[in-house]
């Protein structure tokens, strides 16, 4: 059954990790852009959705290879064909060329398209096999892309949009309220639902603090995130709170030592913040 499970959870991963490129080309824009509807060359990006689920490439950017016939060389005649002393109207008919074939080229890709997808799938997985068969796991691979495709959007533009921050923080509360109807869960919905507001107060008196130093997109974040740590108690809560800071931290060090980045240089924590949730996520599962 654990084989089956993590099987499953994997080609979830795969299935939904798929998507996220394309939806992360169109939600990586400046706060005062549109989001894209056109490719780079500026082709449509059609699909369902609307356009915002499909691969990241685009078939009309595939340049056509078009091969020709073959042709006599150079001064040769279709009359020098023909078998010395045969009458030219007896000389054998040539044959014809074959029809011109078209081999369309690979599409390109107009975004990266392994690591998004590599890393559903490791998370999905991941989830998986720390929370085995319960309920709330049904919400954990719900959320698992879309926070993907989060982490991936502020990567690239330093941006949460709120599309995806807000219809997630609906998401977690309602798919763990569901599943704290079932039997054999491991969580507490009400407990979620305090850390949504805990984490998510927080963040807010942070930006209040210093809104330079902290986005309202991360308060907006913090919600979602909340409601999944605190489903586990609020020990998880903090540890997974404390872990995003702790990888921010981490990851900021790093730059300074790498003299890729001064003290005062912005570095998206939503990844960060999501990676600490992720991390307190899984504890709490395997303690549960």
């Amino acid at each position: 059954m654990d084989a089956v499970l993590l099987a499953l959870a994997a080609v979830w991963g795969a299935a939904t990790g798929l998507l996220i490129p394309r939806a992360a080309y169109r939600f990586a824009v400046e706060p005062e852009e549109p989001w894209r509807t056109a490719c780079p060359a500026g082709h449509p990006l059609t699909g369902p959705a609307r356009g915002w689920l499909g691969p990241a490439r685009c078939a009309p950017c595939a340049v056509p290879a078009a091969r020709a016939p073959e042709t006599p060389a150079p001064g040769t005649a279709a009359s020098e064909t023909s078998v010395p002393g045969t009458p030219a109207s007896e000389a054998p008919t040539p044959e014809p060329p074959e029809p011109r074939t078209t081999d369309t080229a690979t599409p390109p890709a107009y975004a990266p398209t392994t690591l998004a997808p590599l890393a559903t799938v490791l998370v999905c997985v991941a989830l998986a096999a720390a929370t085995g068969a319960r309920p709330e796991l049904v919400g954990w691979l719900a959320l698992a892309p879309v926070a993907v495709l989060l982490a991936v959007v502020d990567r690239r533009v330093h941006r949460l949009p709120d599309p995806l921050t807000l219809p997630l923080a609906a998401a977690a509360v309602l798919l763990l309220g569901g599943a704290a109807l079932l039997p054999g869960h491991a969580g507490s919905w009400t407990s979620g639902l305090l850390g949504g507001l805990a984490l998510g107060g927080f963040y807010l008196l942070l930006f209040l603090i210093n809104p330079n130093g902290m986005g309202f997109g991360d308060v907006k974040l913090a919600l979602a995130l909340g409601v999944a740590l605190g489903w586990y108690g609020w020990t998880v809560l903090f540890v997974g709170g404390f872990a995003g800071f702790l990888f921010g931290a981490a990851y900021g060090l790093a730059l300074v030592l790498l003299r890729r980045a001064g003290r005062r240089t912005g570095i998206p924590f939503g990844p960060f913040m999501i990676a600490g949730a992720l991390t307190g996520v899984l504890l709490g599962a395997l303690a549960g």
